[in-house]
Order: structure tokens, then sequence, then C-alpha cells
């Protein structure tokens, strides 16, 4: 409520109150859009992130030209099963390439020995029934002739996956009696390759062992010469002797 002693009274400003009214309006209004443009948020660009790089390439040594690493140059052993319809044979003794041969299902004797590169000379083949079939994890040994009268009658033989001599084979070596055993002390290394599961490697170990220790006094020394376990030295033990 207006109190009475102002009730009547007319404020006139006139017209310089009015102009000096609006320019202080105006400066207000220009004050305002000034303090509220000033305050808009302006987009300002974002640096680009600097590029992220690998450091394994840059620790690793530079190698020379043409060099491998290690992981590529060295291959892996994968030891892959026998195929469906394929035959695993070991063919040891007086061949060209003694060691395993894949033949195909119902492969032959003399099958293993032309993939095993043919015997060798003073190989005996007499004992072998070269039309007999296979079966995977067969051994083909391939003995020597025995023109030496002195010598061991080894015999050639077909060795079934169990490790013993193919029954159904005719002229199949069974293993020789005590007296026809294989001298450890005596035999040559041809005569030992041409053992069941003795190859090269083996035999000329066997050789470097008799040199180290001068002789064999008992056949279990067999297990302390490189190449043979105890599997290989349980079918040794009916075929020698010292």
């Amino acid at each position: 409520m207006v109190p009475e002693r102002f009730r009547g009274i007319r404020v006139d400003p006139g017209r310089r109150g009015v102009c000096t009214l609006l320019a202080v309006g105006v400066v207000a209004m220009v004050v305002a859009g000034v303090a509220i443009f000033r305050e808009r948020p302006i987009a300002r660009p974002v640096p680009p992130l600097p590029a992220v790089h690998s450091t394994a390439d840059a620790a690793a040594p530079a190698l020379p030209p043409g060099t491998e690493t290690q992981s590529a140059a060295r291959p892996k052993l994968v030891e892959s099963a026998p195929a469906a319809g394929e035959l695993v044979v070991s063919v040891v003794g007086l061949v060209h390439r003694t060691g395993l041969v894949r033949l195909p299902t119902g492969a032959r004797v003399a099958d293993a020995l032309t993939a095993a590169g043919g015997p060798r000379d003073g190989a005996d083949t007499t004992g072998l029934n070269l039309a007999q079939r296979l079966s995977d994890g067969d051994q083909v040994l391939v003995g020597p002739s025995g023109a030496d009268p002195a010598a061991p009658k080894l015999g050639s033989a077909t060795i079934s996956a169990g490790g013993r001599p193919t029954a159904s084979a005719p002229g199949s070596a069974q293993p020789p009696p005590s007296s026809g055993r294989l001298d450890l002390n005596t035999a040559t290394e041809a005569q030992l390759d041409a053992l069941p599961g003795v190859g090269p490697v083996t035999a000329k170990a066997i050789i470097a062992w008799r040199t180290t220790h001068g002789r064999f006094t008992d056949v279990t020394q067999l297990g302390e010469v490189d190449g043979i376990g105890p599997a290989r030295l349980a079918r040794l033990r009916e075929l020698v002797r010292v």
C-alpha cells in the first residue's frame, strides 16, 4: 500500500530523464549480452594422440641379412601316426638304408627290402620269406651269409611287433641255441648290426664300450651301452653271450 502522503504525487522524469533511463537500459543490455557471449563454451579441437608402437621388435637384436630366427630355423619334430592303409616297418642289418620304411597295406618282405635300398653284399636273404605279408610294427632283419665257418650263424628273420620271429614264415630264424649265440667280445660291427634292434649306431656304441672297458663279463652290461634300454636288452639276452 502507498502511504497517504505519497498518494496523488506523479513523478515526471521529463524528456531528459527518459533518455537517461533508456541509455542506462541499453548499456545494461549490452553488458549482459557481452557477459553471455563470453560465457559461451568454445569448441576446441582435440590434439591427436601419439601413435603406440610395439617394442618387441625394437628390443630384439638385429640379425644379419639371410639369418633366420631360432624358432623359424629349427624344424618341428612331429612324430605322425601311420596314415590309413599304411604300414611302418623297421628294416635293419645288411641293407643299404637301415631304419623305418613306410609301405602300403599288404606289402611283403620283398617290398620292405626294396624300400631300404636292397640287401648289401654278403647279406643272407635265404632265411627270409620274401612273399610274407607284413604288419604294422614288424621288423625285417637281414643277417650276414656266414661264409666264415667260425662266425656264428645269425641268419635273417622277420620279427613281429611283439618282438618274436614270425612263426608263420618258413625259414625264419628262431633264437639260436646257447652254442650259436654271438660272442660280444669277438663280434664284429657288421655282426652286431645284424642283431634284432641293433642298428649301425648301436653297433658302434657296443664296440666303443668294449674298447673302453676291455671286454664284457656279463650280458647285462649291454644295458650300460647308449641306446640299449631294458626292453632291447631283454630281446638280446637270448642272442648273445660272453
